[in-house]
């Protein structure tokens, strides 16, 4: 996370710091090693995930909520099953995700694109290149994006199922 602009954004953020991910697979580098062990069926290496949970813990710690709604395909890629493998670690650093399988939403309620909102007000959309890998953010506080979100934040959240309940749940694995 160093030289991003996801430290600031966060420590900027005074109520509430959501995010939507709506794809299905990721090219993170620092996710490649052990979604390859994952995929090879390896004992699970310590994925170390403390730049993220540390910061989440850290804002947490100030009172503000940190949340996500994963919009996933059912049954699961590969990279999702490995991801939902790894997420115990951010819940427990105290954010709060819920993921809500497509076939369960009109395709047209869901976002084209992944981004952070904060505070209703600061949209920081998540830049990939054309390999996926992540390039960055592209920030607006334009109210009419950030409604656009807010919107698409209310109802995708009302219809998303908590980590725990999902991951444990016949859904997550077989769609039904």
């Amino acid at each position: 996370m160093t030289g991003s602009p996801w430290p600031d954004l966060f420590r900027q953020c005074q109520r509430e710091a959501f995010h939507l991910e709506v794809r299905d697979t990721y090219a993170v580098p620092s996710e490649s090693e052990p979604l390859r062990r994952f995929l090879d069926g390896e004992p699970p290496e310590e994925y170390d995930k403390r730049p993220w949970t540390d910061l989440v813990r850290e804002t947490t710690g100030r009172g503000v909520s940190v949340c996500r709604v994963r919009v996933v395909t059912v049954p699961h890629s590969d990279y999702q099953r490995w991801l939902l493998s790894v997420t115990g670690s951010n819940v427990e650093a105290g954010e709060d995700i819920r993921y809500l399988p497509r076939h369960l939403i009109d395709p047209s309620d869901i976002p084209h694109d992944d981004w952070w909102l904060f505070d209703g007000q600061r949209v920081a959309f998540n830049l990939i290149d054309r390999n996926g890998k992540p390039a960055g953010a592209a920030i607006t506080t334009d109210p009419t994006i950030a409604h656009f979100c807010q919107s698409a934040k209310d109802q995708l959240w009302q219809k998303a199922i908590p980590f725990g309940e999902y991951a444990t749940s016949t859904a997550a694995y077989t769609g039904k």
